[in-house]
């Protein structure tokens, strides 16, 4: 399932590769700047951060995942 770029809810990844980590659970209160997830692609990471305040609704990757820009 992909983000809907139409929808400020939902958080997209910035480019294609493999979840390393997620910093957050659902239910989870967050902050504008907040770390929310790593994703690796060749060799270089980069993070997702909480682009608004929020709380974590729902949870579509997990640590090894691959996900899509």
């Amino acid at each position: 399932q992909k983000a809907d770029p139409a929808d400020p809810t939902h958080v997209a990844s910035t480019m294609p590769g493999m979840v390393v980590a997620v910093a957050v659970e659902p239910g989870d209160d967050v902050q504008k700047g907040q770390k929310l997830l790593t994703i690796e692609a060749m060799k270089m990471q980069t993070t997702v951060n909480a682009e608004r305040d929020g709380k974590v609704g729902e949870l579509l990757v997990k640590a090894g995942g691959i996900v899509e820009a």
